[in-house]
């Protein structure tokens, strides 16, 4: 069983990783979120990440902005 941790880690692994495997930049990602009404900066974006103190609702209104589809969960 994964801890509170461990999901946290998990889940900014998902969003750097699908950031990565897009090429999208804190800038890039910044602008595809403000094409759907956010307000967030590059360095709001970076910091949250970072801390991984996000909601599910970012984290799904993030990936849906850079057109991801599908998640892995398990490696």
């Amino acid at each position: 069983m994964k801890s509170d941790d461990e999901w946290v880690n998990l889940a900014k692994g998902i969003l750097r990783a699908e950031m990565t495997r897009r090429g999208i930049t804190y800038d890039g990602l910044a602008a595809l979120l403000a094409e759907s009404g956010a307000s967030d900066t590059a360095v709001n974006l970076r910091n949250k990440v970072a801390r991984g103190g996000f909601s599910a609702a970012f984290f799904l209104r993030c990936l849906s902005a850079m057109g991801c589809q599908s998640i892995r969960l398990a490696d």
